[in-house]
């Protein structure tokens, strides 16, 4: 899955904004926050919530691991803190697969 892209020079992002990059609703990113301690948005006067550049980089990652590879819920928490920096990688990879995937898959219609 690749996020939708964002403005890295955005500071803050709502929780909505958050949802439509991920298009998930937005109640399974607080369910996610409350299950994932790294996960830490900070929140405004009124309570609403504000996501940095590292929280998406954090939701990425747990994207990959519930929604792409399946881990349950412990066990993408475990393999967030034993070994996080497998899991970055793993996301890497993934995600350069599917643009190259993406670019032949283009490639080939346009010779069609």
């Amino acid at each position: 899955m690749q996020v939708k892209q964002y403005d890295k020079r955005k500071l803050y992002y709502s929780i909505g904004e958050i949802a439509e990059m991920f298009e998930v609703n937005a109640s399974l990113i607080r369910f996610w926050e409350k299950e994932f301690p790294i996960l830490k948005p900070k929140k405004n006067r009124k309570g609403n919530r504000l996501f940095t550049t590292k929280d998406i980089d954090n939701l990425k990652l747990i994207y990959h691991l519930v929604k792409e590879r399946g881990f349950t819920l412990e066990g993408a928490r475990k393999k967030l803190k034993d070994n996080k920096d497998d899991a970055i990688k793993e996301a890497e990879v993934v995600e350069r697969l599917n643009r190259i995937r993406g670019f032949l898959v283009d490639l080939k219609s346009s010779l069609d």
